[in-house]
């Protein structure tokens, strides 16, 4: 399936004739028939189904992303000797898990929020006081959603959205190790110039390993506040009926 490339999905401003003319009759009608929400049924555990299938895909990528950092740390932990190199190089495979990760989130975001769309608009509706509100057409912008589909988030709004569900802890203990590495082994430090000379990197000197590992933590912790910010505007922007994601 092919998505657009769209932060959010909306209410169509366009569209064919032959849709305007299914909304015009849609808007009059009140209710739907036994076997209309039997297919609603069968299409919410459909969607259900493929959420759940995308998100046992993001706990696998999440799970590389841990094993890797658990064998680098064993191998710059086995003796006092050893380099703290491979904690530098296993950010390298952390962030493309979690590039590959934001991609599949942006999938799952999909179907999740059709499941949603269903569980709050069809079924708490129905069982609430058995009006299905069609009136207020949200069976419109699912029906938009399936006809157009299109991405319900950024890349980068998934990027954030993952790093603070689980990669922060991952970045952050492996800064921490490199550090700890850096401080107690071989010897513990007695100064600042030290660290430095430990953090030396073939040509790079050890400040400039320093700096950039500095930018590598705080690059992603931006992110994930810029994620939570813009999550937190979108929250508010879809207060109403109107959108989806």
């Amino acid at each position: 399936m092919c998505f657009n490339e769209e932060s959010t999905i909306s209410s169509p401003p366009n569209a064919p004739d032959d849709s305007a003319l299914t909304r015009s009759n849609t808007s009059e009608r009140h209710t739907l028939s036994p076997a209309e929400i039997g297919a609603v049924a069968h299409l919410y555990r459909g969607e259900v189904y493929r959420s759940t299938i995308w998100r046992t895909r993001l706990d696998t990528t999440t799970n590389w992303a841990v094993v890797t950092l658990g064998v680098a740390l064993s191998i710059s932990f086995a003796s006092p000797e050893a380099s703290p190199l491979p904690l530098v190089l296993v950010g390298v495979l952390v962030i493309f898990f979690l590039m590959l990760e934001a991609r599949r989130y942006r999938y799952f975001n999909v179907w999740r929020a059709r499941a949603r769309w269903l569980e709050t608009h069809f079924y708490a509706p129905m069982l609430y006081d058995g009006d299905l509100h069609l009136e207020e057409n949200w069976q419109q912008v699912l029906a938009e959603d399936y006809l157009h589909p299109r991405y319900h988030v950024s890349y980068f709004t998934a990027i954030g959205r993952r790093i603070r569900r689980n990669y922060l802890w991952i970045l952050l203990i492996q800064s921490a190790a490199y550090a700890g590495k850096v401080v107690v082994h071989p010897t513990a430090i007695t100064s600042w110039t030290e660290v430095f000379d430990r953090s030396d990197i073939g040509p790079l000197p050890g400040e400039v390993v320093v700096f950039m590992g500095a930018i590598y933590v705080f690059s992603w912790i931006g992110l994930a506040i810029w994620s939570a910010l813009n999550d937190a505007g979108r929250a508010l922007d879809h207060g109403s009926d109107t959108s989806m994601g």
